[in-house]
């Protein structure tokens, strides 16, 4: 449904800012999502084209009303957006803001002076994301306030739904308030619950307990352990110590079935890991010997392993466990070995790599450099990169380009929807 004429921010600008309103032209998006104007000056839930006012001092101003919105303005679909801090951009149509996303991809690669193709990019559907962070505060005694914090505050938006998350995380939000509630018996607590829906049903695992008191007492522990039972979900954890079982979560990944570890990492939505498996898979077509390097649980391993022996590393010692428990129920693969390495203070030597001729990196945001340099020393012939920070993903990129690779493509993945967020998939080739 396109917006109606004039648009309000749906929370006003507040108290704190001071000074009349002023008009401006909003000439681009910037890199938060932000509108940006002449000046320049920064206003949110704006679009290119469109005269809005806003008000407060320096760079960063509020929205007071847009004057003539763009024809890409569209009414957002959660009735938090605009206060809620998690969502930017539910104001945008679809095609531009994929196209935005895709031009800033494209404009961090070329500061570092690469050119490459780059493909229609996957998009997720709201509804679909598998794993949240939500914070939670005090509330009553059967439950606590629960959502994300505000926009440039610490502040929390209380939430009743979540239009990106998945619609067993949406129906769980009741139960998880509940669940919440026996966390503050010390007044430190800022409990945050990590929330993955899995086919086994809900895993979470709860930080920010005050621990230097001793942790929760053995009322509180009952009583998370019986509303975790009331609402079925699957396991709670306190910083990956157990808290309530029913059933181990369990994720596909290939021709495995992978039991997690408390707190592991999985792909925010299981398409766009459908979408990235199969791109790499194809990519590594043709292969004799891989390398997954950062593989985590084993997402793109046991794809992998269906191609060519593997040999997984990553520094998290559970998650290589349930990844080589897995291979005994895996049939049809190749061979995986599986290495606990650090492979920032301790990467795989291209020594090691003689006999390696494709290789995959996907390390955390703060990229692979010292991995990276040595795919660059090494006979590696392909190198598929795999990322969530673009700008080091274009740093990385540079090492191998300057050793002789070229990126042949980029996958784009937008999976975190109505953020400025994007990630990437990228091939290389010497």
């Amino acid at each position: 449904m396109r917006a109606a004429r004039r648009h309000r921010p749906q929370k006003a600008a507040t108290s704190r800012q001071s000074g009349p309103a002023v008009e401006l032209l909003i000439e681009a998006v910037g890199g938060e999502g932000d509108g940006l104007a002449h000046g320049p000056a920064f206003v949110p839930f704006t679009l290119p084209g469109e005269r809005v006012t806003a008000i407060g001092p320096g760079e960063r101003r509020e929205l007071v009303e847009v004057l003539s919105p763009s024809a890409e303005r569209i009414a957002p679909i959660c009735q938090h957006f605009g206060t809620c801090g998690g969502c930017a951009l539910q104001h945008w149509a679809p095609e531009p803001y994929l196209a935005w996303k895709v031009e800033r991809l494209a404009g961090t690669l070329a500061r570092q002076h690469i050119e490459t193709e780059i493909l229609a990019p996957f998009a997720a559907a709201p509804g679909t994301r598998r794993r949240v962070a939500l914070h939670a505060r005090r509330g009553s005694r059967d439950a606590a306030k629960l959502g994300y914090k505000a926009r440039k505050s610490w502040d929390l938006v209380d939430i009743a739904i979540c239009p990106i998350s998945d619609p067993a995380i949406q129906a769980a939000i009741p139960a998880l308030k509940r669940l919440a509630a026996p966390l503050f018996e010390h007044p430190q607590s800022a409990p945050t619950l990590h929330v993955t829906a899995t086919p086994s049903g809900l895993d979470i695992d709860i930080s920010g307990v005050e621990r230097k008191s001793g942790g929760l007492s053995a009322d509180a522990r009952v009583q998370l352990a019986e509303r975790a039972a009331e609402a079925g979900f699957a396991r709670v954890t306190l910083d990956g110590e157990a808290a309530y079982l029913a059933r181990q979560p369990q994720v596909r990944l290939g021709a495995a079935t992978v039991s997690l570890p408390a707190g592991a990492f999985l792909q925010a939505t299981p398409q766009a890991e459908a979408a990235m498996t199969a791109f790499v898979a194809d990519a590594a077509a043709g292969a004799a010997r891989i390398a997954d390097l950062f593989c985590g649980v084993g997402t793109f391993t046991f794809r992998l392993a269906e191609i060519a022996p593997v040999h997984a590393a990553d520094y998290a010692l559970e998650a290589i466990r349930a990844l080589s428990s897995a291979l005994a129920g895996a049939p049809g693969l190749h061979g995986v070995t599986a290495e606990a390495r650090d492979l920032v203070r301790r990467p795989v030597l291209a020594e090691e790599l003689k006999k390696t001729d494709v290789a995959v990196f996907d390390p955390p945001r703060a990229g692979a450099a010292e991995q990276t340099a040595e795919l660059a020393r090494s006979s590696v012939g392909r190198v598929i990169g795999v990322s969530c920070n673009p700008a080091t993903f274009a740093r990385d990129a540079r090492t191998l380009i300057d050793a002789g690779f070229t990126l042949e493509r980029v996958l784009p993945v937008d999976q975190f929807l109505w953020s400025p967020h994007i990630e990437l998939v990228g091939v290389f080739e010497r």
